[in-house]
């Protein structure tokens, strides 16, 4: 198989079962034309995102890594009446775009945008009693996953979802010699999830239009 195939195949899926609006569309062109790097979910995996959150019955989002806000707007929008969602992103410019899709998709009241290292963030969240958080989704910088995961325990609570995006690392996680910090992040982070007695979980692996990568998801139980 190639990539194009996976493409192809996330394409036909995406045109008959995904949703893009324009504020969805626009979020997606409006971080390209601002040159953020393209890491963004793809369309179905938001729309897999989003629904995560409504089988969940979520009512409080923490997500660590808002990039353009593409992922932001799919959570958010599984959200009833009364919920937010609190996003991190560290890089100002990608937050001034994240905002700007974030408005647009009249989700201005819903969602609490945050700019700042996650790591200096996270410890205030906790100070504020702003958890426990239904779901948490981590898409930041893969050498801070054991922290961001400390973090997730620290504001979650029995019944609520952990998701950790771009664990397989087009299969380098395998290797235990890598000198890739990003790769020993995610190998750390699952070590840690595996041995804590609050956690059950489990990793799929993913093709698509983003390449070869993989999420875990993660219930707290405890």
């Amino acid at each position: 198989m190639s990539q194009q195939t996976w493409t192809a195949v996330d394409e036909y899926f995406n045109r008959l079962l995904v949703d893009e609006d324009k504020p969805l569309l626009a979020a997606a062109t409006e971080g390209d034309g601002a040159g953020l790097p393209p890491h963004q979910v793809a369309p179905n995996q938001g729309k897999l995102l989003h629904l995560i959150a409504r089988i969940r019955g979520a009512r409080t989002v923490l997500e660590i890594g808002t990039l353009g806000g593409y992922s932001t707007i799919w959570l958010a929008r599984a959200l009833p009446e009364g919920g937010r969602l609190v996003t991190l992103e560290a890089d100002q410019r990608y937050a001034s775009v994240a905002a700007a899709n974030i408005a647009r998709a009249g989700l201005g009241d819903v969602v609490d945008l945050r700019v700042g290292k996650a790591l200096d963030s996270l410890p205030l969240l906790a100070r504020e009693g702003a958890g426990p958080f239904d779901l948490v989704f981590i898409d930041a910088d893969k050498p801070s996953n054991p922290d961001y995961l400390e973090w997730a325990l620290e504001l979650t609570r029995p019944g609520s979802v952990i998701v950790g995006d771009n664990v397989v690392r087009e299969g380098a996680v395998t290797d235990p010699a890598s000198t890739d910090p990003r790769v020993q992040g995610v190998r750390r982070f699952t070590e840690l999830i595996a041995a804590h007695p609050r956690l059950t979980a489990t990793t799929v692996q993913t093709v698509g239009s983003k390449g070869y990568d993989g999420f875990t998801l993660a219930l707290v139980t405890d």
